[in-house]
């Protein structure tokens, strides 16, 4: 297992957390909720996919943003049963460091809690939520489920290119549903080319504020 960061080892920008292992924010500098919800849950057509059992699975948990955008979306939607989510993450924050990070989203009201909760061990009974911590080239591969919906969010390929490993992005489609999907806010070239070798017809759209593109697929 990793060793954990606390506050005390991140950086603050205008009140986002940067990490300091990979000097990269955990969101967006502009509106991290906004991206999360254009990025990662439009871009794998959600809401509208919700059913019972949806599975959605994470590339860094960081704050645990995505997270709680996706309980929220899942409460508002009216989805039946709990929100089935794990994550990969080989540097958790502690509770408190995401409680100090979601702070910055009053929009999220008790999603934003209930997550913090949940890593706690303390969650609310409409989320099962896993975070899986260590090195995920190592654990995706042990991992026995699937997902139906992927959020690739790890910290940017030139800055962290393990995350983007052709070899993890395997690991990935063969960890996908039939008729699962993914999205990145990342267009780099090797990264599609690298999800299309996987298995995965591959889209380049537009990207959240300063980015023009973003990266979108579903298993062929």
């Amino acid at each position: 297992m990793s060793a954990r960061e606390n506050t005390e080892t991140l950086d603050w920008r205008d009140g986002v957390p940067i990490s300091r292992a990979f000097d990269d924010p955990y969101y967006s500098l502009q509106d991290g909720l906004a991206e999360t919800h254009h990025v990662f849950l439009a871009g794998n057509d959600l809401p509208a996919r919700f059913q019972a059992g949806f599975h959605v699975a994470e590339l860094g948990f960081g704050t645990g943003l995505n997270c709680a955008a996706t309980l929220q979306a899942w409460r508002e939607d009216g989805a039946e049963g709990p929100l089935r989510y794990t994550s990969f993450e080989a540097f958790p924050l502690t509770p408190d460091a995401m409680a100090c990070a979601l702070a910055a989203f009053p929009a999220l009201g008790q999603a934003a809690e209930d997550v913090v909760a949940a890593v706690a061990d303390d969650g609310p009974a409409d989320l099962h939520l896993t975070v899986v911590e260590g090195d995920a080239r190592g654990t995706l591969s042990a991992w026995a489920d699937r997902a139906d919906a992927w959020f690739l969010d790890g910290f940017a390929p030139a800055r962290n290119s393990a995350l983007w490993a052709p070899e993890l992005l395997n690991e990935v489609a063969r960890h996908t549903a039939p008729g699962g999907t993914f999205a990145t806010y990342t267009a780099a070239g090797q990264v599609r080319r690298d999800l299309a070798e996987a298995g995965f017809v591959v889209e380049r759209v537009a990207g959240y504020g300063r980015k023009r593109h973003m990266t979108r697929g579903r298993l062929a």
